[in-house]
């Protein structure tokens, strides 16, 4: 059975403590017992494996079997997200931290159907990175992925200038994602549009940054689906998969 894995802060220590939600969670949902082994981390590359001394009502003591640093994958991928509707959004970030994507960065792009406005942004952008931490819990990653705050059309074109690759998912590019030329280092910024795609007007916002538009391949992709696609691409080209 598949380790499971636990946020905790203070991994210092032969004994450790799992309290508060995790601990509850571990205790009263998982129901871990003695003699069972549990990894904790920071989600930012500190990892204490352990294995349960104690199961208390909602918290387990520990016994640190060893720790060691998971140092953070390179390049880093950068997904720009067009808003989509309904809850494709939790969708989308679900599978893209399960694949490996390192930062998802929400837009607002022109043609996104839901627009997060008033008290809608600290909801969703808080719904989202309850998704990112619990599937990056599932599929034992040791960095966690950041969820960016909702970025601007002039946010993302400032991020796909700095970056050290920057592209644009789009039905009528002519270069394949799977043809272009990679860098050595730095961060990959891909930008995924919503249900109606990115705006011509957008495009060439994005193109004047430096970014390619690419194609993913021969069928257009949900929204939500397009970017774990092309992150799977991506990702087993630059050898992190």
């Amino acid at each position: 059975m598949t380790v499971p894995v636990f946020l905790a802060q203070g991994l210092d220590g032969p004994e450790l403590t799992l309290d508060g939600p995790e601990g509850r969670h571990a205790a009263s949902v998982r129901r871990l017992r003695p003699g069972e082994r549990v990894d904790l981390t920071d989600g930012a590359g500190a990892v204490a494996e352990c294995v349960v001394r104690e199961t208390l009502k909602d918290a387990l003591r520990l016994d640190v079997l060893r720790r060691y640093d998971v140092e953070p994958p390179r390049p880093r991928l950068v997904v720009v997200q067009g808003l989509p509707k309904g809850d494709r959004g939790e969708l989308a970030v679900e599978m893209m931290t399960e694949a490996g994507v390192d930062v998802i960065v929400p837009w607002a792009a022109a043609r996104s159907i839901t627009q997060w406005k008033g008290d809608k942004v600290a909801k969703a952008l808080g719904r989202w990175r309850s998704t990112a931490r619990e599937a990056g819990k599932q599929a034992r990653r040791f960095h966690l992925p950041e969820v960016a705050d909702l970025a601007t059309t002039k946010q993302v074109e400032r991020l796909l200038s700095e970056a050290a690759l920057g592209l644009v998912l789009h039905e009528e590019a002519a270069e394949p994602l799977s043809g272009v030329p990679l860098p050595a280092g730095g961060d990959i910024v891909m930008v995924v549009g919503p249900e109606g795609g990115v705006s011509e007007e957008e495009l060439a916002a994005f193109r004047a940054a430096k970014a390619t538009a690419v194609l993913l391949g021969p069928t257009v992709l949900r929204t939500s689906t397009a970017g774990v696609a092309a992150a799977a691409v991506l990702l087993s080209r630059t050898g992190r998969w």
